[in-house]
């Protein structure tokens, strides 16, 4: 694929927004974890700090969409390059279902929950998450069947990695873990299902002896409805692009790598920005936190500009009253 002035332009501002609308949750996210020390506030910083590190990696790519062919890239540059940006995404996607996981255990066993995912856990699951992630990334790097044999100077995905690579990260992760995704909202929506019944029987019960009607709690219905927004997220902005790319190998006649690179791996790396914007949208905590950073800023915002205004703005001689003072001699009082 040659390098394009519109697709690195594009490139780069996606780059920018994922970078910039993710660490801004980051620190949403660090601020609620210092306050309530929550075990699944921590994956949800890890899935922005996987965002954010995808945006850092997809930002080194607009170098190269923006430069002339006379300067091609090094296939070894652009080979690590490309497997930070799969490490990232892999990440990213691991990361999800991670979450899915931890919503899934919260509501199954829900007095368990705190014995089974504790800080340990966490932290060693988010230890594995990583470890697997770079050695996705990275495996084109040490299997040459998943590497291209030629290279043309232009820096892209498919330019160093090979379709079968696709192909083998949808039939062993991809698809498996939206097969899994689905189990997961499937039972989770049953059991939201059964305590919302077992509510509404309770309170028709209290109506009938006049006792105390419980609260209703709609926590498993926001977990449920948070893990199907990840869920269609991940699944139409990944799907597209591991789909083509099976086609492209088992059609080697077929030239898909233009739609592929171009239109359908950029949907994907999208959805590194959907991520953050779901949580801020469907997360109370994190809206509420960010309107506080919000209040924040604009409060230091004022506070510098009144500053500003009387260190700068203001007049340096004796001020003067507006209105105008009348002097009334005697004479004018005795006439």
């Amino acid at each position: 694929m040659e390098s394009s002035l519109p697709f690195g332009v594009i490139l780069a501002v996606l780059a920018s927004l994922i970078i910039a609308v993710n660490v801004l949750v980051a620190a949403a996210v660090l601020l609620l974890i210092h306050k309530n020390d929550g075990v699944g506030l921590c994956f949800t910083l890890n899935l922005a700090v996987a965002d954010t590190l995808l945006g850092v990696a997809i930002s080194g790519l607009v170098t190269d969409q923006l430069s002339s062919p006379a300067q091609p890239t090094q296939k070894t540059l652009c080979s690590l390059r490309m497997a930070f940006v799969t490490s990232s995404a892999a990440a990213s996607v691991l990361t999800v279902m991670l979450i899915a996981l931890d919503r899934y255990l919260a509501i199954k066993q829900p007095l368990r929950y705190f014995q089974i995912m504790n800080g340990f856990v966490a932290g060693a699951c988010l230890a594995g998450l990583w470890l697997v992630s770079y050695f996705i990334g990275f495996l084109p790097l040490g299997v040459p069947t998943f590497r291209q044999t030629t290279y043309h100077g232009t820096c892209s995905f498919f330019a160093v990695f090979h379709p079968r690579f696709v192909l083998t990260l949808s039939c062993v992760g991809f698809f498996p873990a939206l097969l899994l995704f689905v189990f997961f909202y499937c039972d989770m929506l049953k059991i939201a299902s059964m305590h919302s019944q077992q509510i509404r029987k309770m309170e028709h019960t209290g109506a009938m002896t006049g006792a105390y009607r419980p609260p209703r709690n709609p926590s498993d219905f926001k977990a449920v409805r948070t893990v199907a927004v990840l869920i269609g997220s991940f699944t139409l902005s990944w799907t597209p692009f591991l789909i083509t790319g099976i086609v492209q190998v088992a059609c080697q006649k077929c030239y898909l790598y233009l739609v592929l690179e171009r239109y359908l791996w950029l949907l994907g790396v999208g959805n590194s920005l959907l991520n953050p914007l779901i949580y801020a949208y469907w997360q109370k905590e994190v809206r509420q936190q960010l309107y506080q950073m919000a209040l924040g800023v604009k409060k230091g915002l004022a506070s510098c500009l009144l500053l500003l205004s009387a260190r700068y703005g203001g007049p340096k001689g004796p001020r003067e009253n507006s209105y105008p003072i009348a002097i009334i001699s005697h004479s004018d009082l005795d006439g």
